[in-house]
């Protein structure tokens, strides 16, 4: 059992890099493209995530393509429209300011896509989800070295999922869980934009957090 033992000074900039991720959106995009070797340490870090079984269940489709975003940023408005009369009138009309995508501003979309095993998995034959849950872990870990890199991602969850595999002409059995817009920022935030905006508040750690159960 020779593994890395890391020191306090790698615990306290772990914690500043997951205190400082941040949500980025198309207007705080620069069309500066990334550099490929960036591109591998986020699909490194990516592809480092434990995962259930140690299946590795994710594949990735690095989109350039302006044709192609088009599509997408398509699916992204059809969907968008459908959401604002979700939320109360109250909300609406702060709903409709936000910018939540950076589709087309991102030099890079990543769609990350869950591939189902065609044979049992350890760990996961009573609960097939992990193997989903385990390609969110790889979705975190592209985050947390983004933002080391000072990189912006942001999730876009306002798609259809069924249009983005057809456009990317993804396998019948893939199942989209991450489209991300990746690429250098003009800043980050110092505080989450939609605690900044008091879209939600802040859950304490005492309203979340139960000892030996509910």
């Amino acid at each position: 059992m020779e593994g890395k033992h890391f020191e306090e000074t790698a615990v306290a900039v772990l914690q500043d890099i997951i205190l400082h991720r941040r949500d980025v959106r198309g207007n705080r995009f620069l069309s500066k493209p990334l550099e490929e070797e960036v591109v591998d340490k986020l699909l490194t870090a990516a592809l480092n995530a434990p995962s259930v079984g140690f299946s590795q269940p994710w594949e990735f489709v690095l989109i350039r393509d302006e044709a192609v975003k088009q599509r997408i940023k398509a699916s992204f408005n059809e969907e968008n429209e459908k959401a604002v009369p979700v939320f109360s009138e109250e909300k609406q009309p702060d709903y409709i300011r936000l910018k939540l995508e950076g589709i087309m501003e991102a030099p890079l979309n990543i769609a990350v896509f869950y591939k189902p095993s065609d044979k049992p998995v350890l760990g996961q034959t009573s609960m097939e989800e992990a193997g989903l849950y385990s390609v969110v872990c790889a979705v975190q870990n592209m985050w947390l070295m983004a933002r080391a890199l000072n990189i912006g991602i942001g999730w876009v969850s306002i798609l259809d999922a069924e249009k983005v595999k057809h456009i990317l002409n993804a396998p019948m059995e893939n199942k989209l869980v991450a489209y991300l817009c990746v690429g250098y920022t003009n800043g980050f935030y110092t505080q989450p934009e939609l605690e900044i905006l008091q879209w939600e508040k802040r859950k304490m750690k005492q309203a979340v957090v139960f000892k030996e159960g509910y």
